[in-house]
C-alpha cells in the first residue's frame, strides 16, 4: 500500500534517507526544471534513487489542493513508513558505548504537534522514538510535512503497551523521567538528565496517563514565567530534549554537539 509524501522539504528527505520504498516522483508542469533550484535538487535526489519521475498538469495537484494539501507541486509515492524494533535499536546503541535517548510518546494524537516533536527529537540526535499502537498517532505524511521530513531520518517504533516498554527500560538501566506541570514536581534544571534516559511527552491536554506518570523514576517540569501557565507538547517536548542534551554535553565537554 502506497501512500503521498508532498512538499519539497518532506519529499527530499525521504529521498536522502532512502529508506523507503519509492515507486515514482511527480512533478507539476509539462517539462522538468532546468534552472538549479530546489525542484532540480529533487530531480537529482530522485535520478541518485532511480526513481521514475513524472511531469503532470492538473489531475494529482489538483486533487491535493481540493483536499487543502500543501504541495508546492511536488509528491513522492512512497511505501509504508520503515519502523523498526526497540531491542534492535537499543543493542545498536549499545556497541557504540554510549548512553541512549529515547522519546516515548504517550497518547499524543496531533499529527502537528508530533511533527514538531520529532523535527526536534531528530534534531537532538534522539536514538529512538516509541509510540504506542493504540490511541496515538502514526507516522503519516501529515506528520512527515511537520516534520518537514526529519521523521525520515529517525528510527520509530510502534509497541503494544507503552507501560510495558517502560519496565522493560527501566530493567535494562534507562532511567525513565516524565513531563508534568504539577507545582510539587522538581524544575526541569534542577533534575540530572545525564546518562541512560527515556523522556516521556504526554498527551495534549490531559498529559501522561495514570500509570504511566506512576512508572516515571522522576518527573520534571517547565517553569512558567510568563502569564501562560502551560505549553503545547511539542514546545514542551522540545525544551526537555534540548536540556538534556546540554547537560550531557556539559558532562562530556570533549564531545562536540
Amino acid at each position: 500500500m502506497s501512500e503521498l509524501l508532498t512538499g519539497v522539504h518532506p519529499v527530499a528527505e525521504a529521498l536522502r534517507a532512502g529508506r523507503r520504498h519509492f515507486f515514482r516522483l511527480w512533478l507539476e508542469g509539462k517539462d522538468p526544471p532546468r534552472s538549479p533550484g530546489p525542484l532540480a535538487e529533487l530531480l537529482a535526489l530522485a535520478q541518485d534513487r532511480k526513481v521514475p519521475v513524472r511531469n503532470i498538469q492538473g489531475g494529482l495537484f489538483d486533487r491535493l489542493r481540493r483536499e487543502g494539501v500543501r504541495h508546492q507541486g511536488v509528491a513522492l509515492e512512497v511505501g509504508g513508513y520503515p519502523y523498526v524494533d526497540v531491542d534492535d535499536v537499543l543493542a545498536g546503541v549499545r556497541k557504540q558505548g554510549r548512553p541512549p535517548l529515547l522519546l516515548l510518546l504517550d497518547r499524543l494524537q496531533d499529527p502537528q504537534n508530533v511533527g514538531s516533536l520529532l523535527r526536534t527529537a531528530e534534531a537532538m540526535a534522539v536514538d529512538l522514538v516509541a509510540l504506542p499502537e493504540h490511541r496515538s498517532a502514526r507516522i503519516t505524511p501529515a506528520v512527515c510535512r511537520a516534520s518537514a521530513g526529519a521523521v525520515e531520518h529517525l528510527a520509530v517504533a510502534r509497541v503494544p503497551n507503552l507501560n510495558r516498554l517502560i519496565d522493560r527500560l527501566k530493567s535494562q538501566g534507562i532511567w525513565v523521567v516524565g513531563l508534568d506541570t504539577a507545582p510539587e514536581v522538581q524544575e526541569l534544571r534542577r533534575a540530572d538528565l545525564t546518562g541512560s534516559l527515556a523522556v516521556v511527552v504526554g498527551s495534549e491536554g490531559p498529559g501522561l496517563a495514570r500509570l504511566t506518570r506512576e512508572k516515571c523514576d522522576f518527573l520534571v517540569r517547565i517553569p512558567m514565567y510568563g502569564r501562560v501557565q502551560s505549553l503545547n507538547a511539542a514546545a514542551a517536548g522540545s525544551i526537555v530534549l534540548y536540556e538534556v542534551r546540554t547537560q550531557q554535553h556539559r558532562a562530556a565537554p570533549s564531545v562536540s554537539p
